[in-house]
């Protein structure tokens, strides 16, 4: 990590939800450090706890205890320069809107008119569009695309804000492995410009893509990817998984090709 002072400071961070918010919390005694140019990815079990930290980061929500800290700030003063992109950020294909459109709504914190935008929020909205490649598409309505490149303007649309981080909840869910290698490339040229933080269930694209990973089930510890063992997933879950290697040009969505997959030892599922 850099010499630099941290992006984001969570020091002994306890939350839950009412009404059993201290008898189970959902976060307890978390503390992580993210630095001015760090891709990091979070993976751990449905209920870990992982789109909770996103939430506390954005300032969505309080902990109970500890705290929360954003460019040195607390998280609701500085949410303008924070990108995010939820898990089920879905688009409604029928909405008549073009793609242009879509992108202006990251600017609606910095309009003071309203849905009415000037020339410069415009421009940003071009230029976070350029930055994911699909500023050819601006004029497209959205229902025209796919689901690689509505999700590409979703990460347009988190930029558009001039975001100077950027949080991705799941973002590869729903994308065969096709688009989801071009949108690692993306995500790899946006870090060269900001910290990104993600979210992600796919335990092999985390390690395989990132640097360090943050393991979360209530819990929190760092590793570098290549120390994700059986043993630290394992330790995670609770229980035994099941990792399943598939041929790079599989798409988990096409059942036919698993014939050719291999099972991984040990027994525990771990995604791709």
């Amino acid at each position: 990590m850099s010499d630099a002072r941290p992006v984001v400071e969570i020091r002994g961070v306890t939350f839950g939800y009412p009404p059993a918010a201290e008898a189970q919390p959902v976060l307890e005694d978390v503390s992580l450090e993210i630095g001015p140019r760090e891709f990091l990815g979070v993976i751990g079990p449905n209920g870990g706890g992982k789109t909770t930290l996103l939430k506390l980061m954005l300032g969505l929500l309080k902990p109970q205890r500890g705290t929360v800290t954003v460019f040195g700030r607390a998280p609701t003063e500085v949410r303008a320069r924070i990108g995010y992109v939820p898990q089920h950020g879905r688009i409604d294909p029928a909405v008549p809107a073009t793609v242009l459109d879509v992108v202006l709504t990251g600017r609606l914190s910095r309009s003071s008119w309203g849905s009415w935008y000037c020339r410069t929020h415009v421009e940003a909205a071009r230029a976070a569009l350029a930055l994911t490649g699909m500023d050819h598409m601006a004029s497209r309505t959205i229902g025209t695309l796919s689901g690689g490149q509505r999700q590409r303007v979703l990460i347009a649309r988190a930029l558009a804000s001039d975001a100077q981080l950027l949080l991705l909840d799941e973002p590869t869910a729903g994308i065969d492995a096709h688009l989801e290698q071009g949108l690692t490339d993306l995500l790899h040229r946006l870090n060269q410009r900001l910290p990104i933080v993600i979210v992600s269930h796919d335990v092999s694209f985390v390690s395989t893509h990132l640097k360090r990973v943050a393991c979360l089930n209530r819990r929190l510890t760092c590793h570098a990817a290549s120390e994700v063992s059986w043993e630290v997933i394992s330790h995670m879950y609770h229980e035994g998984v099941r990792a399943v290697r598939h041929r790079d040009e599989c798409p988990l969505s096409d059942p036919g090709c698993h014939e050719g997959c291999v099972p991984d030892e040990p027994k525990e599922h771990a995604g791709r």
